[in-house]
């Protein structure tokens, strides 16, 4: 049994996998919105951001030593907020999908 088997509240545990997932299902979320200029626009920067958080994750995984770990995981936690940022803001814009931004923004935290 490798690590993405292992689950935590029905999430994976192995975090490479987890915010792979994560940007995945904002992938899902963004893909559901209306198609607005806010909601397109807004969307953009989602993707790059929750992207951002799982490649720079593994980024931090593959450290060149132990300031490279602690700087690739701030820039992971940043990224984090700013997906939660925007997160918020689609939110605010699309009440109807606030169940599935719900979901995306207590796996952020």
């Amino acid at each position: 049994m490798g690590n993405r088997d292992l689950t935590l509240y029905g999430k994976p545990f192995d975090l490479e996998e987890r915010t792979f997932l994560f940007d995945k299902e904002c992938r899902i979320y963004i893909q559901k919105l209306p198609k607005t200029i806010s909601n397109i626009e807004d969307g953009k920067q989602l993707v790059r951001s929750s992207g951002s958080v799982g490649a720079n994750y593994i980024e931090a995984n593959e450290k060149l030593g132990e300031k490279d770990l602690s700087f690739r995981l701030k820039i992971t936690r940043k990224e984090a907020k700013e997906s939660k940022y925007w997160l918020r803001l689609l939110q605010e814009s699309n009440p109807e999908l606030k169940e599935n931004s719900e979901a995306l923004l207590f796996e952020i935290e």
